[in-house]
């Protein structure tokens, strides 16, 4: 018995210089950095990694390293001492990973960051619900996911975020929908991927966010059934990249590429003729990406080097009765800006105005156009309406909402018929002020330029029973 301690003492320390020694080498190169993957067994339900539900299959990942360009790659686990472990990110100075992780299988997954030099990890979070899909932040924070529930079927959850010490925690999303953080933007903004689950389910789609949770709006969303199934990389600052699969049954799974200036309708296919399937894809060298990738006919995700030039995936590393999920260039990179909040947890309500809620699109500023003019807007709650509003001639509105609360909107007729909507929820972060063009107007159109009749007037106050508290003092011009 002691022979046996003594031996797994000596395996552990040998293990230990051996990482030790491979970051440290690894470190002193630029071009060919080491590259961090996640591993679960080929036995588990093929999933989608942007949903909390994927927990349950990744029971059992691992997190390894590998140095590629050598004439024998030989992998190095990261997290032996843990049951299951995955969703790396790196540090944008190439020293630290963030990782979620179960330490035991009974254990809900946690935040973990571990420092790539010694490969001590440290435990960030000490939530009794699921935590999951870290990214590091500007200014020493970091923002995930955290289940309402400690269900891994969790109906919902929503994004958090903290700072690396493990204080300063704050929920920034608050609309019934499961949200999972795909990544940090140069600009600063989050994009993360959503679906509506109340009142009932809908599409999976893009979203775009301040770090506050204020400003949140729609950046991208596919065809009708189709899914996107991994986190989303930013390219050379115009492009963003990503999984998306045809079909509910996640099959037909390609690289998609859609440009930073304008999200909706830039969508290219870069995978298209490619017999086989992808699982996640990641920035690697100029014009190739890190791709989790099974051939047509082959049984397992392997990783490969993709040229977009060429449309040709190379072959880097596979094990045969493992897939390879999730994989990330471990190396220095620019920090995006660190935005300024407007949020002030001091103030109850948060501001909206519309400048016309009978304008949502093209066809609304066509002369002699037979469409439907609405009078009045609902604001629409969870259980229950918040109340009913008259809007003004010009069919603008100005609104005061309880903050961190989610709504939706749909516009009436003077008799109380619905016109349009309702539409898709809304919340207000503390003395968060928005403004909107109209009802589903669309992110690239707007209405003639003039100054709304309804901010010549004091807000609507929405829920009327707010009107008590505290007032929120801000002038709109």
């Amino acid at each position: 018995m002691k022979k046996d301690k003594t031996s797994k003492v000596c395996f552990m320390v040998l293990t230990i210089a051996v990482l030790m020694l491979f970051f440290s080498s690894c470190t002193k190169k630029s071009a060919d950095g080491t590259i961090i993957f996640t591993q679960v067994p080929a036995n588990k339900p093929q999933i989608n990694i942007t949903t909390v539900a994927s927990l349950e299959h990744l029971a059992e990942s691992s997190i390894f390293a590998i140095e590629p360009g050598q004439s024998q790659i030989v992998p190095v686990i990261l997290t032996e001492d843990y049951f299951s472990a995955s969703s790396p990110d790196i540090s944008y100075d190439g020293r630290f990973m963030l990782f979620a992780a179960q330490k035991e299988s009974s254990d809900v997954w946690q935040i973990w960051e571990m420092n790539l030099n010694n490969l001590k990890a440290r435990q960030i979070t000490f939530f009794d619900e699921n935590c999951f899909s870290p990214t590091y932040l500007p200014g020493g924070r970091f923002v995930f996911g955290k289940s309402e529930t400690a269900s891994i079927n969790s109906a919902q959850n929503s994004l958090f975020t903290g700072n690396l010490d493990g204080t300063g925690f704050s929920q920034i999303t608050f609309n019934p929908q499961n949200y999972s953080v795909l990544s940090v933007l140069q600009e600063g903004r989050v994009l993360a991927f959503s679906r509506q689950v109340v009142p009932e389910e809908g599409n999976g789609q893009l979203m775009v966010f301040r770090p506050d949770g204020t400003k949140q709006d729609l950046f991208y969303k596919g065809s009708e059934g189709s899914q996107i199934i991994s986190r989303a990389t930013e390219v050379g600052g115009t492009k963003i990249v990503f999984i998306e699969a045809e079909g509910d049954n996640l099959e037909n799974r390609n690289i998609i590429s859609i440009n930073y200036n304008r999200p909706l309708n830039s969508r290219t296919n870069l995978t298209s003729e490619l017999k086989g399937n992808f699982l996640n894809v990641s920035a690697f060298q100029q014009d190739n990406y890190l791709v989790s990738y099974r051939p047509e006919g082959d049984d397992f995700y392997a990783l490969y080097d993709y040229s977009v030039e060429n449309k040709t995936p190379s072959l880097i590393y596979k094990n045969e009765g493992y897939n390879i999920l999730e994989v990330i260039l471990v190396e220095k990179h620019e920090r995006p800006r660190k935005l300024p909040s407007e949020v002030n947890m001091g103030v109850k309500t948060g501001l909206l105005v519309c400048q016309d809620i009978n304008f949502y699109g093209i066809e609304s500023m066509r002369k002699n156009q037979a469409i439907a003019q609405a009078h009045k807007i609902e604001i629409m709650g969870i259980d229950s309406s918040l109340g009913v509003v008259n809007v003004e001639e010009d069919g603008s509105f100005y609104l005061k909402i309880l903050a961190d609360t989610p709504f939706r909107l749909r516009t009436l007729s003077d008799d109380g018929k619905v016109v349009k909507g309702p539409g898709s929820w809304i919340y207000l972060r503390p003395n968060e002020r928005r403004g909107c063009v109209g009802c589903h107007a669309g992110n690239e159109q707007s209405p003639f330029n003039r100054q709304p009749l309804s901010v010549k007037k004091d807000p609507d106050i929405i829920p009327e029973e707010i009107k008590g508290i505290q007032e929120q003092k801000v002038e709109l011009e």
